[in-house]
């Protein structure tokens, strides 16, 4: 198993970087814009996505990323293939039931590494537990075009250098934001799933330090 995974598998029931990871990928609001809400309130929906990666030919790590289909919620958006819990299953079970309902992964395919910290979405009122997952082959894609637009994997070393994230003031609500993104795609990496990436890079480059 790649030496990355191996680390991450004890990494991940450690302290995680949490909140101030999270928080670095946030839009940040310029001329008096609300401030992202973090604190998810009593009655939340619970729903978990998954972080897949696969290696490659040449044996490095991709990621598997899905743009969203336009009539559903946050459309025309990339993100990890995931969704709400429904009634008798765990958190793990959502991630993997959604991969395989969005793209076709086979749910025993994937072995479940560890999770993330959670992360607050108040526009649909959910709370998002990210799951890391690892497929030892790349997976034949089913996409689903309810929900899914298009399948995509990005290397993950293209994405663990700061110097590769844009910033960008955007009006988003009749506000200007700053906007950090990763432009890996024709649509932007931004918002609730650029910050639940970034605490995973986050771990990747403890490694790659832990490496050099």
């Amino acid at each position: 198993m790649h030496q990355l995974i191996q680390f991450l598998e004890q990494r991940l029931s450690q302290n995680l970087p949490g909140r101030k990871a999270q928080i670095e990928m946030a839009p940040e609001p310029v001329d008096g814009g609300e401030i992202r809400e973090m604190e998810p309130p009593p009655e939340v929906n619970k729903s978990s996505v998954l972080i897949l990666l696969f290696p490659n030919e040449k044996d490095d790590l991709e990621l598997v990323l899905t743009l969203r289909s336009h009539d559903i919620d946050h459309g025309g958006q990339i993100s990890f293939p995931g969704g709400r819990t429904e009634k008798g299953e765990s958190l793990q079970q959502t991630a993997l039931r959604e991969a395989k309902e969005e793209i076709g992964v086979p749910t025993d395919s994937v072995t479940i590494i560890g999770e993330l910290s959670d992360l607050y979405v108040s526009h649909s009122n959910n709370l998002v537990t990210p799951f890391v997952g690892f497929t030892n082959r790349k997976p034949d894609f089913i996409t689903n075009p309810a929900e899914v637009e298009e399948v995509f994997a990005v290397e993950l070393q293209s994405l663990l250098h700061k110097k590769n994230i844009t910033v960008e003031d955007w009006d988003l609500h009749s506000y200007t934001y700053r906007v950090p993104y990763w432009d890996v795609h024709q649509v932007p990496l931004w918002g609730a799933t650029a910050m639940m990436l970034n605490e995973f890079l986050d771990l990747c480059r403890e490694f790659a330090n832990k490496k050099s």
